[in-house]
């Protein structure tokens, strides 16, 4: 199917079809497909970061509360540190206070999730951009197109009239096609995304919580406890 795919795109009579469509477009198609290679850019940006940043949350849990529920916290930040997504990020931030009170847990916690909120939701809103641009520069060389076509109408001798009421209106409609095109295929693809950085996100705030709850419940000493002197001792 793949190769298929690549000698379609390959094929002289494919590309002679492509550069035929652009050029009788005019200016504004290729401003349409420059907006688009940039949001296809960003996209695959995003796409190879989001990926990066997403971890089986549930099977992470269970590893750390493994090792939490038996003291060994240590072993729980070091399988956080292991990982470069951003849930193992805020769970280390908890567990280095794990010998802390739970608000103070809680507020290391939450200052985690500020910090790499911004990264989950970078440059996302660019793609919303490219695909109402994409659909505005589309409308735009349509009216202009329209207006050559009619502007050349009114100054044409009869017998040429068609021709160029034809070239004018397929420039408006070369150029409709490719916004829409354009538009909808970075909507799609902002959707995509946007729900993958809203998972990721969900996915911190509720095992984020979940820790914060399994800490504060629980208590470890920061230095080895000193036995107390008996009193009677003391009297002596």
């Amino acid at each position: 199917m793949e190769t298929e795919v690549m000698q379609q795109a390959t094929d002289p009579s494919f590309i002679k079809t492509v550069a035929v469509f652009m050029n009788e477009g005019g200016s504004f198609m290729w401003i349409i497909l420059a907006a688009w290679t940039f949001g296809i850019v960003i996209a695959v940006e995003r796409f190879k970061s989001l990926m990066k940043f997403d971890v089986n949350a549930p099977s992470l849990m269970n590893d750390i509360k493994k090792h939490v529920l038996v003291n060994e916290v240590q072993k729980a930040i070091a399988i956080c540190s292991d990982s470069k997504a951003m849930l193992p990020m805020v769970l280390k931030s908890g567990l280095k206070r794990a010998n802390q009170t739970k608000e103070q847990i809680q507020d290391a916690v939450e200052a985690s999730i500020l910090e790499i909120t911004p990264k989950l939701e970078k440059r996302l809103s660019y793609l919303g951009l490219v695909a109402n641009v994409s659909t505005l520069i589309g409308l735009l060389g349509t009216i202009y197109g329209l207006i050559e076509s009619f502007a050349a109408v009114a100054n044409a001798d009869p017998a040429s009239k068609a021709k160029l009421l034809a070239l004018g209106i397929s420039k408006a409609m070369n150029t409709t096609a490719l916004g829409l095109v354009s538009a909808i295929s970075i909507m799609v693809i902002h959707t995509i995304l946007t729900n993958k950085s809203e998972k990721i996100s969900s996915d911190i705030e509720e095992h984020a919580v979940k820790l914060i709850d399994l800490l504060g419940t629980k208590k470890y000493p920061s230095a080895p406890s000193i036995p107390d002197v008996p009193v009677n001792d003391k009297a002596a």
